[in-house]
């Protein structure tokens, strides 16, 4: 999904994403909790001040932004309690 995202360029000359739109909403980025390149693209994953994760991805060759996942506060809780679970039960088999 395309999506709208202002960005600055840092002192490490790699564009980084400030806020994005999604459907009208503006979302500031509170934390870049991870990026990595790809083929033709940069990935970022970072923390919304609505409290959902987001990965996006520029398209370096054409400079456009992309939603690649979103994950919303319940699911979080969800994925990690569902994760320390199925540790739990390898631990007592």
């Amino acid at each position: 999904m395309r999506i709208e995202v202002e960005s600055d360029t840092g002192d490490s000359g790699i564009e980084r994403p400030r806020r994005i739109r999604l459907n009208g909403r503006v979302v500031e980025i509170v934390e870049t909790i991870d990026q990595w390149p790809g083929r033709d693209y940069h990935y970022f994953k970072v923390m919304g001040d609505n409290g959902n994760l987001y990965i996006i991805r520029l398209d370096e060759t054409c400079h456009n932004w992309e939603l690649t996942m979103f994950q919303s506060p319940p699911a979080q809780a969800f994925s990690a309690s569902h994760h320390e679970g199925r540790k739990r039960s390898k631990r007592m088999s």
